[in-house]
């Protein structure tokens, strides 16, 4: 076993110039008021390396071309389909016409676990909420339903940006398990 080196690697990635050739993951993701610009830069970044459809940046949300979202997002700001939305309801409302399943990131009383995400509900968005408050109750009143990542700690949720990533590539591994 030997490490690839940056341009082993790269030979397989598809590039800005090529990227409309590239399927995408049919999946939404809303980002609703977060306030970290490391964690909108990470979560950019993550977005690219699972090829979502598309993020909206809703609410207080930080977006670019804000400097500590650049140095973290690493240039997926440019890969990554994105839009800043006052208000996420707006984009739920449409997403739901277009036949998108919601979901939110976020415990409910019927939130099932991360994994469990039926092929059949895709093409899906993933609504990733607050640092503190989490995904707002008016935006899981318009959900199809809530996925959890379940916690054997004593703290009570992850970092969003972590959490993100977990749900998104399983997300990914639902999907493309399915499609093959």
């Amino acid at each position: 076993m030997k490490k690839l080196t940056h341009d082993e690697i790269s030979e397989n990635r598809s590039t800005l110039d090529t990227l409309h050739n590239v399927k995408k993951l049919p999946v939404y993701v809303l980002l609703d008021s977060i306030r970290s610009n490391y964690n909108v830069g990470s979560i950019f970044r993550t977005s690219d390396g699972a090829m979502i459809e598309k993020l909206f940046l809703c609410g207080y949300t930080p977006h670019p071309p804000k400097k500590e979202i650049l140095k973290t997002a690493l240039g997926s700001t440019e890969s990554v389909s994105w839009e800043y939305v006052k208000d996420p309801k707006e984009v739920v409302l449409k997403l739901k016409r277009n036949g998108v399943k919601i979901y939110s990131l976020e415990l409910t009383t019927k939130s099932k676990p991360y994994y469990k995400v039926p092929f059949e509900d895709f093409p899906v968005c993933l609504i990733v909420g607050n640092e503190i408050t989490g995904v707002s109750q008016d935006l899981i009143d318009l959900c199809n339903s809530s996925i959890e990542i379940p916690q054997y700690g004593i703290k009570q949720s992850l970092n969003v940006a972590v959490a993100y990533g977990i749900a998104i590539f399983e997300l990914r591994k639902i999907y493309d398990l399915n499609i093959r």
